[in-house]
């Protein structure tokens, strides 16, 4: 008797279950009605493609996503599970015919479009089938208070009381606690059937810089990803055409996606894009949702997001395969006050909506110190307890140097005071420096004190200081109008003549160390000569390459170099029907190569993708054991102490012993008895996060300080280990 793993194996090819995966669909089996909040290239589809191969009757998925239920009705038939769609694409002949394959019972998935479910003709073809699951994709269109609300969808409710029968599945990737609530309110659903993944993408490197020559910054970051697809999303349609045009230009592989564009244009750019034959597409965010392609190596952000919950989803699409990807969002200012003037338009709830998505982006870009995933989980309703992610830019760039910026700091808050309370950063920077705009010298603020104090600094490092001054606690700023006004801590601060430590933005942009390399080790000639393979596969058979194949299994093949069927089966991705279908194009190309370079079978085996031995904190651990220094590994990988001093610590929790590190306690800059005080509360509290430890020593060691006592402290627990 079929179950969920065996689905899971022998049909799709994959070994084990993602988070959360299991649990879904045991849930939607035992007919309760559930909604699942999956982030982006988290395993959705299965959680409802597995049930509708264990269901006698039909599953009925809804989407707003045409170019999705193509793609998954293309996937799924491609290991050969029965799938249909029907929407306003398709030509008359064909719709009749799919309703008819529905009407007989041949199709066990069908994906239908909101509207179209809710038309009498749909409704009149279900009406006597045995539908055992109906789905609803992209849930959050259900609520207002979502960064994509649809009427429509609400309209859902109506299809639930005509197939009482079916059990109800609700997913999405995009939900923040309030827009659950949402969801299960207007579906009806019990709270005890909500199940939430992780947030968290690990493989995705987040960065923000400054925008400052847009095409420039574009051209000079496509250059590390030669012969790679990637994504890069624009605010307007003509943007769009430019910078589309200006890279075509320069030789780039890139075309245009955006609604202006004639449907038959559009349709040919994105199916050029998803098999491979173009590389890179430019679009407004009407791309992308719902496109399924694995090997997405990056997602640039020519202008800045509406909301945390679009940039999420948009920056989503990237590494779906698991492999590591770059997401680079180039900020100004300027692209706040273009959005804020289309926001001005809207009235009501959706306004209020609208500038509390756009308050919430602005203070994720302009954050400079906290690990990007922090305030990103934690707007979706996720605690984020690590130090450092070690793959974003404010974790990766070298740690700026804080000096004593108490006089600039007073001058900015006394300006602040000085204008009321009742303006935005860059009118007090204009009063600051002096300038003769109209409205300084209407208000007559060119009388006041603190006009003209400030020409020492340029207006970007004052702007700069003066978000410095909000995400330190000494400046409020009003999310509607930006209005900024002082807190309670800053009027200490000049009562009481505090320092205040911190820094001067530069001119030149922070240094990043970029993304970290790749997780995989795989002989990188025989994954092209696969990927070739692939392209002329799928260019027969009509689909898009990763329809045959993901980046994930060919990189896996080029690392373990199969050569029997049963091996081929072992590669994650590699099922049943596709190693009927594909495998001995797949195996001759390897064993040609593998005679040609004389490798045997199963040679990289320790490399596979799925293992840990290909990870940078695994090199630094072992290097570290050999006697190699925190100095000299991080001259060798160009990074700050504590990226070494964070890789260490995750090769001790794997399970691996480390040297003593007793050598790093003279640089240390804490006494003997701090010292022996946080070895105390690790042996109390564990070394799994450094809050804890740090809040019991009441902030007396630095994090920095504490990071390294925990690498020396997991030394002594090996040492005592090995003496037992």
């Amino acid at each position: 008797m079929a179950t969920p793993q065996s689905v899971l194996k022998e049909i799709f090819g994959y070994d084990t279950f993602r988070p959360l995966q299991r649990e879904i669909i045991d849930n939607v089996l035992a007919r309760r009605d559930t909604l699942a909040v999956m982030p982006t290239g988290g395993g959705k589809s299965l959680c409802y493609q597995i049930p509708a191969l264990l269901f006698d009757g039909l599953t009925v998925v809804v989407s707003p996503l045409i170019a999705l239920m193509k793609d998954q009705v293309e996937q799924l038939r491609a290991v050969g599970v029965p799938a249909l769609f029907l929407n306003s694409s398709l030509p008359v002949e064909e719709y009749v015919a799919n309703m008819a394959q529905v009407r007989t019972g041949d199709a066990k998935l069908l994906y239908v479009a909101p509207e179209t479910l809710l038309t009498p003709r749909l409704f009149a073809l279900l009406a006597d089938m045995p539908i055992d699951c109906l789905t609803i994709d992209e849930a959050h269109c259900i609520s207002e208070w979502g960064h994509d609300f649809r009427p429509d969808y609400r309209q859902l409710t109506d299809a639930r009381r005509r197939f009482p029968s079916a059990v109800c599945l609700a997913l999405t990737a995009t939900a923040t606690p309030r827009v659950r609530s949402d969801i299960i309110s207007s579906l009806g659903f019990s709270q005890s059937d909500t199940f939430v993944a992780g947030f968290n993408r690990e493989n995705l490197y987040i960065e923000v810089v400054p925008k400052t020559n847009p095409a420039a910054q574009t051209a000079r970051f496509l250059e590390r990803f030669k012969d790679q697809s990637g994504i890069i999303y624009c605010f307007s349609r003509k943007q769009v055409d430019e910078l589309a045009d200006f890279l075509a230009g320069r030789g780039y592989s890139a075309r245009p996606y955006h609604a202006g564009l004639e449907d038959d244009t559009r349709r040919c750019n994105q199916e050029a894009f998803i098999r491979d034959d173009v590389q890179i597409i430019v679009a407004t965010i009407a791309f992308g949702m719902g496109i399924n392609k694995p090997n997405v190596r990056f997602v640039l952000h020519y202008d800045l997001p509406k909301s945390i919950e679009g940039y999420y989803q948009e920056i989503g699409r990237a590494g779906r395969d698991g492999l590591p990807a770059h997401c680079l969002l180039l900020y100004s200012y300027g692209d706040v006050a273009k959005l804020r003037y289309f926001i001005a338009e809207k009235e009501g709830v959706e306004h209020q909506v609208a500038m509390q998505h756009l308050d919430a982006i602005v203070r994720f870009a302009e954050d400079e110190v906290t690990c990007r995933r922090k305030p990103l989980l934690e707007y979706f309703g996720e605690t984020y307890d690590a130090w450092s992610c070690d793959n974003c830019d404010n974790c990766t760039a070298e740690a700026a140097q804080q000096i004593d910026i108490t006089i600039p700091a007073q001058k900015f808050l006394s300006c602040v005071k000085r204008t009321g309370e009742r303006f935005g950063a860059v009118h007090v920077v204009d009063v600051l420096v002096g300038s003769k705009r109209e409205r300084v010298l209407q208000l007559g603020h060119d009388r006041l004190s603190t006009y003209g104090i400030g020409g020492d600094l340029s207006k970007k490092q004052w702007m700069h200081l003066g978000r410095q001054m909000v995400q330190m606690g000494y400046l409020n700023q009003d999310a509607e109008y930006r209005t900024l006004s002082l807190t309670s801590k800053a009027y200490d601060v000049l009562k009481n003549r505090l320092p205040i430590m911190g820094r001067l933005q530069e001119d030149e942009q922070r240094q990043s160390k970029g993304a970290r390399e790749a997780d995989v080790e795989y002989d990188r000639t025989l994954f092209a000569l696969l990927r070739a393979g692939r392209k002329e596969l799928a260019d027969k058979a009509g689909v898009p390459p990763y329809v045959i194949f993901s980046d994930r299994a060919l990189a896996e093949m080029a690392a373990y170099f199969p050569q029997s069927k049963e091996r081929l089966l072992d590669i994650s991705g590699v099922g049943h029907v596709k190693a009927q279908q594909h495998g001995e194009t797949f195996l001759a190309i390897i064993r040609e190569y593998c005679r040609e370079h004389s490798i045997p079978e199963g040679l990289k085996a320790i490399n596979r993708v799925k293992n840990d031995t290909g990870r940078r904190y695994m090199a630094v651990g072992e290097a570290f054991n050999e006697g190699e220094t925190v100095p000299s590994l991080m001259d060798q990988y160009q990074v700050k102490a504590a990226t070494i001093l964070n890789h260490l610590a995750r090769y001790a929790a794997a399970g691996h012993k480390l040297r003593r590190a007793d050598d790093l306690l003279p640089l240390i800059s804490a006494t003997a008895e701090q010292q022996e005080s946080a070895f105390a509360a690790f042996d109390e509290l564990g070394t799994d996060f450094l809050k804890p430890v740090f809040d019991r020593l009441e902030g007396s060691v630095s994090y920095d300080a504490l990071s390294a006592l925990r690498l020396c402290y997991l030394s002594r627990l090996d040492g005592r280990s090995d003496e037992a």
